[in-house]
């Protein structure tokens, strides 16, 4: 269900995705990337609620809008001035300022005088919206409407937004107008400058949106110096200035604010500020409670609104994640300091280190050793918040801790498992577990590095159920109809996070809308019959007989996570000698890690297998580049083309395609390369990294390509 803050959710989610894809693209090879090991409660929630998709439908509309406009006759034409947006589960609506205007395309009107997107509207494709600057840069979600729809306000038309209630809840109020505005899709060209808070955002965000001043007296004098510079540059006079300042303004300074924005024809300029010393300079401005987690009116638009806030705590959590995303990266451990530098490039240095303290690195955890009962009985996972009473208050929901005895399977009055805390080690491998085993395995099993042998795999047997994650979430025997997909999201967690108690596994599940203890044994029953048994009759599926036994699978279920890893690790060391093996490994990826959109409590295993996968097929692309009697650029190619696959935006691996290419002779070739990387960062609105432009330019201008070689697949 959409719920308010949804798009401030996909904001601050987008973010972290952003950081941690720049974290990836700047470590060496053989690093991992510095992230906690378990996600916050804060960042589970915001990302189970993020919605990217009604924001892009959004902007789509908008920007066809735009479009349209500019193919009129009329050379004067201006998008229509509008008041707000309201995003619903299914529709898509806006405001106009002047509601007898007739709707101009994709709108059509709709009622009380909003203009709504049909469902058949047709819409510019992704490629051509880019090519439309935004006409609407200053929207930005206030709230939520009784139905539960986002109330977007389109600052630019409002002189000032004043605020009333606690100075937290105003504060948290301007934090999340900030942080939407700082990753919205349509505000690039937004001036945003807050005070009071946040001090921290314009050097922890991706993007440069935001300047942090200390004083409002300070904001003054940019906005004087803003207004002479459109004056002096009108091409300027169409970026929204947003000022928001948590602090109660002197009332000197409110007034020069209210005489500035009087007199700045040229500039859209928009003041939210508390009301206390501000609304006798402002006499016609809209005021909202901050407190109140009520509905309230919105005179501008006729409706009545839940405000939106981000609540403190949970403002520290995502913080917290956002420091640990600008750590420098961890160094090569173990197998993995064997992973081949690139040849013939200049290493980037690594940013200087932060300040915080280091974020441990995520870890496997491993399956946990039976129980002494079980083993008695041989039974041996793109409303911000919307469970709260306010919807549209971004609330920290507690996350659940090691308690006394809960419900078991047989009902909510049974005792459950006592969990192992988040900082608790796990518990060590059975001996008999795939995982032992594989931990197990020498490093060099044969002199050649092969693939494993079948005696090697039957100990766990072939016919045992496999989890498999390196690509779309598949689980032996459990289909995609009905319960399926959560079937085995819940498989891949109970994999790779056994040992919880009910309460944890009911908000990984779903952090938003925790799901109930009747509905996790539902599922365990689901995914017990899809599983069944060994030939011994062993479920693979454990029934918890006590509350001390835990929620787990049988050890000899498998995952070509752990195959991908024991093939890997025991390769790396051998050189030429592991290609088969690495090979073999890479073989098991299939696209992104669990398809692309991981349930939160999975978004640290998934950068780790994104990094790992990135180092083998970066591994496989250097050993068979070089020269050699391993050279072969068609098993190359392929091996960069599967990790490219898991992740675009590696681009360690578009540098040793663009080699690969250079080696062949292949201009051709070496120009796809060199646009698919641009056309990624231009998506990711980032600069090529220092590495690849040496690379490209060293290529492109002191090197010309010749004729393809007999070798080289084309």
């Amino acid at each position: 269900m959409l719920g308010a803050g949804a798009l401030l959710a996909a904001a601050v989610t987008g973010a972290l995705a952003l950081r941690r894809t720049l974290q990836r693209r700047r470590r060496k090879p053989g690093e991992t990337i510095a992230i906690a090991p378990q996600t916050s409660t804060a960042e589970a929630q915001l990302a189970a609620a993020a919605d990217t998709g009604s924001a892009s439908r959004l902007d789509a509309a908008l920007r066809t809008l735009a479009h349209h406009l500019t193919q009129q006759d009329d050379d004067t034409a201006l998008p229509p001035p509008l008041r707000a947006a309201r995003i619903g589960t299914r529709t898509i609506e806006v405001l106009p300022d002047n509601q007898g205007q007739e709707p101009v395309a994709p709108f059509t009107a709709g009622q009380d005088g909003w203009w709504v997107v049909p469902a058949d509207a047709t819409l510019l494709d992704e490629e051509a919206v880019r090519e439309i600057p935004p006409p609407y840069p200053a929207l930005v979600t206030i709230g939520s409407t009784t139905a539960g729809d986002l109330l977007l306000l389109n600052l630019a038309q409002l002189p000032a937004l004043l605020l009333d209630g606690a100075p937290l809840h105003i504060t948290e109020v301007c934090t999340s107008l900030a942080l939407e505005l700082a990753m919205s899709p349509w505000a690039a060209t937004t001036e945003i400058v807050i005070v009071g808070f946040g001090e921290e955002l314009p050097q922890l965000l991706p993007t440069a949106r935001i300047t942090h001043l200390r004083q409002a007296a300070h904001a003054l004098r940019d906005l004087s110096e803003q207004l002479l510079e459109t004056h002096q540059i009108p091409d300027t006079a169409h970026h929204p200035y947003v000022l928001l300042c948590a602090s109660a303004l002197d009332p000197d300074i409110s007034w020069q604010f209210a005489d500035l924005i009087g007199r700045a024809s040229s500039l859209s300029v928009t003041l939210i500020a508390p009301a206390s010393t501000t609304c006798g300079h402002f006499p016609q401005a809209q005021t909202l409670n901050a407190s109140l987690n009520e509905p309230q009116a919105l005179d501008c638009t006729g409706t009545t609104i839940t405000v939106q806030r981000l609540e403190q705590a949970a403002y520290q959590q995502i913080t917290t994640a956002l420091k640990a995303s600008a750590q420098p990266p961890h160094p090569a451990e173990g197998a993995w300091k064997d992973v081949p530098d690139e040849p013939g490039t200049i290493q980037q240095s690594n940013p200087a280190p932060s300040q915080e303290p280091p974020v441990r690195k995520a870890a496997t955890p491993p399956t946990p050793k039976p129980t002494a009962a079980t083993q008695a009985s041989n039974e041996v996972f793109p409303a911000l918040l919307a469970a709260t009473t306010a919807p549209s208050v971004i609330r920290l929901q507690t996350t659940p801790r090691p308690s006394p005895p809960h419900e078991t399977e047989a009902g909510p009055g049974t005792p459950a498992a006592s969990p192992r805390t988040p900082a608790s080690p796990p518990p060590a491998p059975s001996p008999t577990s795939p995982q032992a085993a594989q931990a197990n395995t020498p490093a060099a099993p044969s002199l050649q590095g092969g693939p494993t042998t079948a005696a090697e795999h039957a100990a766990p047997g072939l016919h045992t159920p496999e989890i498999r994650v390196l690509g779309p979430l598949e689980v032996t025997g459990v289909d995609n109809t009905g319960h399926g997909p959560k079937m085995k999201q819940l498989a891949a967690l109970l994999y790779f996070r056994p040992g919880h108690n009910a309460d944890v596994l009911c908000a990984d599940m779903d952090p938003a809308h925790p799901w109930s203890t009747r509905t996790l044994n539902a599922r365990l029953q689901g995914l017990r019959h899809c599983l069944g048994s060994d030939p011994c009759g062993t479920l693979y599926v454990p029934r918890r007989k006590t509350g001390e036994d835990p929620y787990r699978l049988d050890p000899s279920v498998r995952c070509d996570w752990s195959h991908f890893l024991h093939l890997a690790e025991r390769a790396m060391p051998l050189g030429l000698a592991g290609l088969t093996d690495l090979e073999t490994a890479l073989a098991l990826v299939r696209g992104t890690p669990f398809g692309g959109r991981p349930l939160p409590w999975a978004e640290p295993l998934q950068q780790e297998m994104l990094t790992r996968i990135i180092d083998v097929a970066h591994t496989i692309a250097v050993h068979r580049t070089a020269p050699g009697p391993h050279h072969d650029l068609s098993a190359a190619r392929h091996a960069i083309m599967t990790g490219l696959d898991a992740d675009e935006s590696a681009e360690v691996l578009y540098r040793d395609w663009i080699r690969l290419e250079a080696a062949c002779g292949n201009r051709t070739g070496l120009h796809t390369a060199i646009n698919r990387i641009q056309e990624v960062n231009q998506t990711l609105d980032c600069s090529l990294e220092t590495e690849t432009e040496q690379l490209i330019h060293e290529l492109l201008n002191t090197r010309k390509a010749s004729v393809p070689s007999e070798d080289c697949p084309l």
